[in-house]
């Protein structure tokens, strides 16, 4: 599925008070009789929620809103927005878990809101990096080294 409902490039991202990730489990416990449990995978691609808080100027907060109950109707659409997770500043497909929150005013003329959001995916490296985690680790380093030290062919 495509799609093609974007955050407004006009709005900030989230702050970081109380920005969180967390994850659905993606496995079933079972407890036994006999005090041990029984433990499988349930799914394969799992969603994650994410905790943001946004802080607007007040035409901001009302380009949001509208988006909000316009572009999302009423926050039932799914749509991509630039979100911080251990893998970087990327696009995710997202919607709106519940309702938001606010606005509060904070300070003299700023809005703040807060919501969760449910990405489609959970955010991991594609393929099985761990075993080879330094690859991961070192990056940049690697990067440095091929192109700063390397000999030009």
């Amino acid at each position: 599925m495509t799609v093609s409902i974007n955050y407004p490039d006009s709005l900030p991202l989230p702050i970081r008070n109380g920005y969180q990730v967390n994850h659905v489990s993606p496995m079933m416990r079972t407890e036994l009789d006999t005090g041990r449990a029984r433990q499988r995978r349930r799914y394969t691609s799992v969603p994650s929620i994410v905790s943001v808080s946004w802080i607007f100027t007040q035409p901001q907060a009302a380009v949001f809103e509208s988006w909000f109950r316009y572009g999302l109707v009423d926050g039932a659409e799914w749509f991509n927005a630039r979100l911080r997770t251990p893998l970087g500043l990327e696009s995710y497909e997202c919607r709106f878990a519940e309702m938001y929150s606010g606005p509060v005013l904070v300070g003299k003329l700023l809005w703040q809101f807060t919501a969760e959001l449910e990405l489609r995916e959970r955010q991991t490296l594609f393929g099985d990096w761990s075993v080879a985690p330094e690859y991961v680790e070192f990056a940049d380093l690697f990067d440095l080294a091929m192109n700063q030290e390397w000999p030009p062919a």
